[in-house]
């Protein structure tokens, strides 16, 4: 066998500055990058500040340190173009450099993101020079999606995602290349105010005694913003008698929860987009009670208007002050779709009908609002979401005329791997799967997985501290070292999990597979060790494991994932299928969007792997060359973390499961 070696080749240097929109701001891809880049830098310990303690949190020093010279490497493995057998890593390094006041500065963005936040003081939109700041859960849905995109080894962080809530949907907005602005058509704005109001009123219980800890009142405040009911006192000498206005919010609260669960950056776009939900009618003022000297802050967005009954108008106005009440309109409720026999929090998603109602749309401020921008796009349709037991019925009525309609009926292993990359499909199936007891199969297949993702890629940050012994060893390999040891420890904690003779999880294999497995561990581990292989393997005895070593086991495992993969599809799948055959009237049902060709090219453009869900609101947008025009669009991201939480504790109770 060929020795191996890992190569790092020269690296070309460039520099550039951060592109910053005209309202000064960086753009947001970079302001998320960067963010990720110094959380994972950041030793987030305990902080102690008027007398109280802030666990997993840094300080203002901490962060303009590590921002005025922060370094982010990433190694990509491959096999070298010269000789196929050989491993070779390609290590590129991003340096951020900046004076304390431009990290300060930067990090007034991260909470205007609402990325962070001052932990002695919630309520504090500023960053301070001597402050203690935590993430939010924003902030971590945001981390946690960086850190699997780019192989980051985040055990440090582990304390804070299973310590602290985390955004389990994050609604993305998309944005125009030129100046980062938010591309705003009607069906953009239809599924942001979907988001916005929830599939049902979001009500305060009135049954709550006790408080809530910080995991419920989150919970609470995701379902959409908080409404409540606001009498109107009568003025009995004009024959005005009192009236109760339903299904009302406080204009400060639509900012914060905007800010939160959304992309929007600042209070500044979530209130354009506050305005374009009052332009296009689906909200309206009831009441502004401030005092004649209070300063307000107005947003006005323009546009064009179809005319005759449409509710949509050429200018929509949103007043950002304490005072401010707005109520949901009709025209609101229907779009929310909340009046319909389908109107629970599990109906589906109907098409849009489309409105050429904003060919053109301009935002203006009025007292201390952003400057105008113009906006131009097509409208887009809302893919209609169909349910998992929809979709196992449908695959279970469809396999017993496959005789008939062979040639138009997806195979069972097309519908499995649909079920294995999306989570909520996959939490179903591995409930059947658990409850027949042969749950290592999926187990297995998953491990392999994320064994396979974290071999071709690895990411690190820290802070740039000169390097000793003259120095020739850069933080990206000294990542990918440290990286290639948890590598073959992960390695063999799945042998020995699932393949050896005798293992907790033994998976029935082919005998062949079983053989070829073991020839090639007798083989290294006897060259290695000068031992006779005994099924067994110590993960400290492989440690002289190369990275082409490691690629060849990866190959066999991913010949017993096919196996594994052909064994559900042929026996779990059907019987799973006949299972949620009669469930689906029922509340278990799981709703997902229809991936059309085009959803896949997106999704892989945007960079989603099997560990996430992304779920497109309106029409997926065209990968780079495929489209002839920006066109505007909105999509959520799923935190895996969050929702194996959920899922967790949706278990604890009993046996029955709610969505």
């Amino acid at each position: 066998m060929s020795s191996d070696r890992t190569d790092y080749p020269p690296q070309a240097s460039s520099s550039h500055m951060m592109k910053t929109t005209k309202r000064g701001r960086p753009y947001l891809k970079d302001t998320l990058d960067l963010f990720a880049t110094l959380v994972v830098s950041l030793q987030l310990t305990t902080h102690k500040q008027y007398f109280r303690t802030f666990p997993n949190s840094f300080s203002t020093d901490e962060a303009a340190q590590n921002l005025a010279s922060l370094k982010f490497s990433q190694s990509n493995r491959g096999p070298d173009p010269r000789d196929k057998s050989r491993i070779v890593t390609t290590t590129t390094t991003t340096t951020f450099s900046m004076t304390r006041e431009m990290a300060k500065a930067m990090c007034q963005h991260f909470m205007d993101a609402r990325l962070i936040e001052n932990a002695a003081d919630q309520g504090s939109n500023l960053f301070k020079d001597r402050g203690t700041y935590v993430l939010t859960p924003k902030g971590l849905h945001v981390l946690e999606r960086f850190i699997s995109m780019n192989g980051i080894n985040s055990d440090h962080l582990q304390p804070v995602f299973a310590s602290q809530p985390i955004c389990i949907k994050l609604l993305h907005l998309e944005r125009r290349a030129a100046d980062d602005e938010i591309i705003v058509t009607q069906s953009v704005i239809t599924a942001l105010f979907r988001r916005f109001v929830g599939r049902q009123p979001n009500y305060l219980s009135q049954n709550a005694v006790a408080p809530q800890d910080a995991f419920q009142e989150y919970h609470e405040r995701s379902k959409g913003v908080q409404l409540m009911d606001v009498p109107e006192r009568g003025q009995p000498l004009v024959g005005k008698a009192t009236v109760v206005h339903k299904y009302c919010f406080a204009a400060v609260s639509a900012l914060e929860w905007l800010c939160d669960f959304t992309s929007v950056v600042g209070r500044e776009e979530a209130a354009e987009m506050a305005a374009q939900f009052v332009r296009f009618g689906l909200i309206t003022l009831v009441s502004d009670k401030r005092k004649n000297n209070d300063s307000a802050i107005i947003f006005t967005v323009r546009g064009s208007a179809p005319g005759g009954s449409s509710p949509v108008s050429h200018h929509g106005e949103f007043r950002c002050t304490a005072k401010a009440i707005y109520r949901i309109t009709d025209e609101g409720k229907r779009v929310a779709q909340w009046d319909e026999q389908s109107s629970s929090p599990h109906s589906s998603v109907t098409n849009l009908h489309d409105r050429s109602s904003l060919e053109g749309s301009t935002i203006e401020g009025v007292s201390k609002s952003g400057p105008e921008a113009t906006v131009t796009a097509a409208d887009a349709r809302i893919h209609r979401r169909i349910s998992m037991a929809e979709k196992l019925n449908s695959a279970y009525s469809e396999s017993k005329e496959s005789k008939e309609t062979k040639a138009s009926v997806k195979s069972n292993t097309d519908r499995l791997n649909q079920i294995l990359e999306e989570s909520s499909y996959r939490n179903l199936f591995r409930e059947f799967l658990q409850a027949n007891f042969c749950e290592e199969n999926l187990a297995f297949w998953m491990d392999v997985e994320d064994f396979k993702r974290k071999f071709s890629i690895t990411s690190s940050a820290q802070a740039n501290v000169p390097t000793s012994r003259g120095g020739k060893v850069t933080p990206g390999q000294v990542a990918m070292e440290r990286h290639h040891e948890s590598l073959i420890q992960t390695a063999f904690q799945i042998y020995n999990r699932y393949l050896a003779p005798s293992s907790q999880n033994e998976l029935n294999i082919d005998h062949g597979l079983r053989l070829d497995l073991a020839s090639y561990l007798s083989e290294v581990m006897t060259n290695l060790n000068g031992k006779a292989f005994d099924g067994q393997v110590d993960a400290s005895q492989a440690s002289a494991f190369n990275a082409t070593q490691l690629q060849m086991l990866i190959k066999l495992y991913s010949r017993i994932q096919t196996h594994v993969l052909r064994l559900m599809a042929m026996d779990s799948l059907p019987k799973a299928c006949r299972m949620y055959l009669p469930l689906k009237h029922t509340h278990i049902c799981i709703f997902q969007f229809i991936k059309t060709h085009r959803f896949t090219e997106a999704k892989e453009w945007l960079g989603g792997d099997p560990s996430e869900d992304i779920q497109f609101l309106t029409s997926p947008p065209a990968p780079p060359g495929l489209g002839s025009e920006e066109a505007g669009g909105a999509y959520i991201t799923v935190s895996a973390k969050a929702t194996e939480r959920e899922h967790r504790q949706h278990q604890l109770p009993g046996p029955s499961m709610t969505s």
